[in-house]
């Protein structure tokens, strides 16, 4: 208040000071000019020096409001931001929990947290494989093993949550048309898997190396825009059966499924890899279909075991593939 003061001060001195100035100049170096004129002259001087006062008085209140609106806005970010740490701090630890619907709650916090921010997307993607990659057993799964009526119970209530947390990632990815999205990637190495789905959906790199998956699990229509590793996995091994389904799906770069023991029927249709593609010392024990797929980079079938004759009907770009069971 006080700098306002003093410039409003100094700015009627100095327009007083102008408006004297002027209107003596005129007088004395213009004869013709009359004392009014001069004196009306040095006023439009003197007014024009208030009025330069003004707009920089403006000027400088409205550089004063932005830096407010900045800090303002920064210091709300910052507070959103630590909202949302604490909520995925209590989310996480939550996942300890040894009560299942406390787990599933806490699976769906992560997940709105991640809806309502996307920077946490990836972050959240990534604890919930971390979770499904946790070592799992159900009865269904093996004949080999004996169980106890509440141990059986209990795997059914774990089933149910890592069941949530497969929903969860499939809505989190983007569709796989939306270019203005970014490609997630997906690191469940090791993971046991039942019914997974990711078709119609956009991802980056995933890994599934040395995974089990049982039951029908899906791929189809969906973009993979980094490298997909199957190596070593797993379809349906033990008592139930795992159908593997990728029809029109987009292979962007390598797709390795080397090493893989696929348990049932195998169908992948009019999908086009676009890089290599390696599915040797694999095992198909069920019918094969790759009708209409296109295989643009270079593709290894070498040691592929097929109990029934593959469907290579209208596929651009596959080898020759030995067909016979192993001796």
């Amino acid at each position: 208040m006080g700098e306002r003061r003093v410039g409003l001060v100094l700015t009627i001195a100095l327009a007083i000071l102008v408006l004297c100035g002027v209107s003596v100049a005129l007088l004395v170096f213009d004869p013709r000019t009359t004392g009014a004129d001069a004196l009306r002259t040095g006023g439009l001087a003197a007014g024009s020096v208030v009025a330069l006062y003004a707009l920089w008085l403006n000027d400088r209140r409205r550089r004063v409001e932005e830096q407010r609106q900045s800090l303002e806005s920064r210091r709300a970010d910052l507070d959103r931001d630590r909202v949302a740490d604490e909520r995925f701090a209590r989310a996480v630890e939550l996942l300890g929990h040894e009560t299942d619907q406390v787990r599933v709650g806490a699976l769906h916090a992560l997940a709105g947290l991640a809806r309502s921010n996307r920077d946490y997307t990836q972050t959240v993607l990534d604890v919930l494989c971390s979770y499904l990659r946790r070592p799992f057993q159900h009865p269904r799964y093996s004949s080999s093993q004996r169980w106890e009526p509440e141990e059986a119970d209990d795997a059914e209530r774990q089933l149910q949550v890592r069941l949530t947390a497969q929903r969860l990632i499939t809505e989190l990815l983007p569709g796989a048309d939306d270019a203005d999205e970014p490609a997630f990637d997906l690191d469940l190495t090791g993971a046991t898997l039942e019914y997974f789905e990711l078709s119609d959906r956009k991802v980056g790199t995933v890994l599934l190396r040395h995974a089990h998956l049982f039951s029908s699990n899906n791929l189809s229509r969906s973009a993979f825009h980094g490298n997909v590793y199957f190596t070593g996995s797993a379809f349906g091994t033990g008592r139930l059966s795992g159908r593997f389904r990728c029809d029109d799906a987009v292979f962007h770069r390598r797709a390795w499924f080397s090493g893989v023991h696929f348990g049932g029927p195998v169908r992948c249709q009019r999908s086009t890899f676009h890089g290599p593609v390696k599915f040797s010392g694999s095992t198909f024990t069920d019918e094969v279909t790759l009708a209409g797929s296109t295989f643009e980079g270079r593709s290894d079938f070498d040691g592929v075991v097929f109990e029934q004759a593959p469907d290579l009907t209208g596929t651009t770009g596959a080898p020759t593939i030995a067909v016979g069971a192993p001796e």
